[in-house]
């Protein structure tokens, strides 16, 4: 399976978009109403932001076979050689030709948004573990601002102030800062707003600056993936003013946003929220959101028949609400526990649908769980930040607040689903197979409290490469091979960019890996040390090939926020799917140019070349490690499913002092056991750079 992930092109039209103006500020714009007020509009880089290159096709070859040496064994790899020869000289190269004639025609977006965008919708698989990743914010520093409903009414307002600012060109715009000292200033700002937005790029640039895509933040908000036969569509009503909460599988809607589109007062937000919350109503016999965890084709089928039993305009509702908020009644036990209940939970309290759902438990603890077929993690962690600052730097509720008197059995509407026997068979057939799936996957957690980043860094190495090889070591351990690894990355630099990829394992980690795990008193700690430092110069190459700049320089600077582009993001099949940190590449990965190029022949009716049909090929997309990483003060941890039944889906951060790490298993593969040999891996590679000896 490939890695899915996709970009939507901006709709033409009112909708905020790519060099659209901002609106207007409405005459009841007040202090609360915004998280800031850039004096740079949101938009103003997206119409000069350079394209995505296609690479020169002999180089996406070399790159391919560099990926799969550590891989094959010499006469596997002799047929793949050949397989690519034939190719470049070949269909390849015809191939080749049209795609970059393609995207000569279609310059307003990226070549391979349309493809992405086409995989993701046509997969017919569940969204829940094959897609949906999520991301859980670090508890509020004070206390007593994690209950239920303080946290709830917070971390909502502060949502709606991001949708206010991003609407009205107030977001400050999305740029990666080389020099912050020159470019991220006041100065610079109030120069750049001037400069025309087709030229406003080449401003930034001229002081290191690299605004990023921002193409798909208006899917953030009133937008939901609606299933239909074979492919899927997505919805979007900016229009609408509603919230959807969920609680015991119970469907809420009430307005957020006024008629002039002014958010309600936090106190009324507050008043409907412990409303619903003290609502005894019990949970539905037939939850009707585990239909959002069906097959595709399946759920499409039923949703058909719910319109037609009367289901219409309540469906429209939970389509178009701003966002949803799921409303938890248990505390959180643990980390293992938070990664259940964020990536899957029991199946009742989700739209899976919806382009996120906010989660928040009985004690407070609070995620992102997002659908992600609308776009990237970019989208997501900006929003994620952004609405943790906002709810604990400027909570728009203490504990002590007060909830409004507003009558919330009027305005708060509770949605009923008119369901048939058909459909109630449907339900539970639906929540049956939801309960055997969730009680196949496992889920571990790590915490490395011998060192971080400041150590490894001290040595020379890049932590994330570091990280990469413990991964490598351990698998190897486990399972005696080294397999296809997928480390993902961000394209947000070029316009409609998408993800690329880092291949982790190589000659070099493969070396590294068996001299630390079949003969480490066959090597002094010196030339254990020296192998480490190849394999993190090699990572570097990799990431330099798909980035710009060395891997662990440079920042993105958000209002209180950095995220090291070396440390790069999310789930192999899904990204995104939810770790991330950003890197900005050059497009020269070879990843999304050949699969371009298997989407370009299909398109064309060519029979599928025999690159595609190597069993390597298959074997190199096969990817037993997904890997991502995510670093931000907000967020706690961040987890996926894997992306095949035989892999581990491995998030992980490395941190000032510490190194974090949450794995996920189907069976057949064991999490925990895999954790603890990531656990050997990093001891032996901490005692080799201490100068010590590796014990067996």
């Amino acid at each position: 399976m490939v890695p899915r992930l996709l970009l939507r092109a901006w709709p033409r039209g009112p909708a905020v978009g790519p060099g659209a103006p901002s609106r207007p500020l409405s005459a009841g714009s007040g202090p609360g109403q915004y998280l800031q007020r850039s004096i740079v509009p949101t938009m103003h880089y997206q119409d000069s932001l350079p394209r995505l290159p296609i690479p020169k096709l002999e180089d996406t070859i070399r790159r391919y076979l560099s990926a799969q040496k550590p891989l094959l064994d010499d006469g596997q790899f002799r047929k793949t050689e050949q397989f690519c020869k034939n190719f470049e000289n070949g269909i390849g190269k015809e191939l080749h030709e049209q795609l970059v004639a393609q995207d000569k025609q279609n310059k307003h977006t990226s070549y391979i948004s349309g493809p992405w965008f086409d995989m993701y919708l046509s997969a017919r698989d569940s969204v829940v573990l094959n897609f949906n990743p999520f991301m859980a914010f670090n508890p509020d520093p004070k206390s007593e601002y994690n209950d239920q409903l303080t946290r709830a009414t917070n971390m909502t307002v502060s949502a709606i102030r991001f949708l206010k600012t991003l609407r009205d060109g107030l977001l400050e715009p999305e740029v990666f800062h080389l020099n912050p000292a020159k470019s991220d200033t006041d100065t610079f700002k109030r120069l750049i707003r001037f400069v025309p937005s087709s030229l406003s790029w080449y401003g930034a640039y001229l002081v290191n600056a690299y605004p990023l895509d921002m193409s798909q933040y208006f899917r953030l908000f009133n937008s939901t993936r609606i299933p239909k036969p074979s492919r899927d569509e997505l919805f979007t009503d900016d229009k609408a003013r509603h919230l959807l909460v969920l609680r015991k599988g119970n469907f809420y809607i009430f307005d957020v946003l006024d008629q002039d589109g002014n958010i309600v007062s936090p106190s009324e937000i507050q008043a409907h929220l412990k409303y619903i919350l003290s609502d005894s109503s019990p949970a539905p016999e037939f939850p009707l959101a585990y239909l959002t965890s069906e097959n595709r084709d399946i759920w499409a089928e039923l949703r058909q028949k719910l319109m037609s039993s009367g289901n219409e305009e309540s469906l429209r509702k939970v389509d178009s609400a701003v966002f949803c908020l799921c409303l938890d009644d248990f505390p959180i036990k643990d980390l293992v526990h938070l990664s259940h209940n964020m990536l899957h939970g029991d199946g009742t309290n989700r739209w899976f649908d919806k382009s996120f759902n906010l989660i928040i438990a009985k004690d407070g603890s609070a995620a992102v769980h997002f659908e992600h077929s609308w776009g990237d993690g970019v989208a997501v962690l900006r929003f994620f930040n952004e609405v943790f600052k906002d709810s604990t730097q400027i909570p728009a509720i203490t504990p002590q607040s007060q909830p409004a008197t507003a009558d919330s059995t009027v305005t708060v509407q509770k949605l009923n689903f008119k369901l048939t026997d058909a459909l109630k068979t449907g339900i539970t057939a639906a929540k049956e197979k939801f309960d055997a799936t969730m009680k196949t996957l496992t889920i571990d957690c790590l915490q490395f409290q011998r060192g971080g980043k400041e150590f490894l860094k001290k040595q020379k190495l890049s932590p994330d490469a570091v990280a990469q090889l413990a991964f490598q070591m351990a698998f190897l351990r486990q399972y005696g091979q080294t397999v296809a690894t997928y480390e993902s990355c961000s394209t947000a630099a070029f316009k409609h960019g998408r993800t690329e990829t880092i291949r982790p394992a190589s000659i070099y980690t493969k070396r590294c890996s068996e001299a630390f795990v079949r003969e480490p008193s066959r090597h002094s700690a010196g030339e254990l040390q020296q192998m480490m430092a190849e394999c993190s110069k090699y990572h570097g190459q990799l990431t330099k090939e798909a980035a710009m700049g060395e891997a662990g320089e440079g920042s993105i600077h958000w209002p209180g926020y950095t995220a090291n582009y070396g440390e790069v993001f999310l789930r192999s099949f899904s990204v995104l799917g939810l770790w991330f940190s950003i890197l900005f590449l050059t497009g020269q990965g070879f990843d999304r140019h050949l699969f371009a190029l298997r989407h370009l022949a299909a398109a064309k009716g060519i029979i599928l070349p025999e690159l595609y049909l190597d069993p390597a090929y298959g074997q190199i997309n096969h990817n037993v490690l997904s890997t991502s990483t995510l670093s931000s003060p907000a967020v706690n941890l961040g987890g996926f499913a894997p992306v095949v039944s035989d892999g581990f889906g491995v998030g992980y951060a490395v941190h000032g002092n510490w190194i974090g790490c949450n794995v996920s298993s189907y069976p057949g593969r064991n999490a925990r056991e895999f954790l603890q040999c990531v656990e050997k891996a990093l001891e032996d590679m901490f005692d080799a750079l201490e100068g010590k000896s590796i014990k067996s």
